[in-house]
């Protein structure tokens, strides 16, 4: 049962216990309410608390950090490379 059903007891108990006046031999349509709305709240706190528990936390995603590029514009004349000068 999920908190919407949990709702719909409370719901349901609150009008069996204040909206109603019907009489039923051997049911005392009050405390089946209390009963009722006693049941939802305790889903609700149990949901709750099941729902917090279960927060995900997602790891923090690893920055990638670049080497900067180095751009260097040498002439023809600037390279050194044992062949030549």
């Amino acid at each position: 049962m999920g908190l919407g059903g949990c709702i719909i007891l409370i719901a349901v108990g609150a009008i069996l216990t204040f909206a109603t006046d019907w009489h039923m031999h051997g049911v005392n349509l009050t405390v089946v309410g209390l009963i009722l709305m006693a049941v939802g709240l305790i889903g609700v706190a149990t949901f709750s608390g099941i729902a917090r528990r279960r927060r995900v936390v997602m790891p923090p995603t690893p920055v990638v950090e670049e080497e900067p590029r180095h751009h260097h514009h040498h002439r023809v004349d600037d390279y050194s490379d044992g062949y030549g000068v």
